[in-house]
């Protein structure tokens, strides 16, 4: 195996993915991705609002 390979079971394995459908795994990781998307973009706009006062 690996790293990428390690990371990817490690993942699986330590947020219980490995028992879902592949249809599953891929909502989730779905849900995952617009989550992190959602505060980044929050993240940075407050922080341009904060440093532009």
């Amino acid at each position: 195996m690996n790293w990428i390979s390690r990371k990817l079971h490690l993942y699986n394995v330590t947020m219980g993915l490995y028992m879902l459908d592949r249809w599953e795994r891929f909502l989730f990781n779905m849900l995952i991705l617009v989550f992190l998307w959602f505060v980044c973009y929050n993240g940075s706009r407050s922080a341009t609002e904060f440093y532009e006062r």
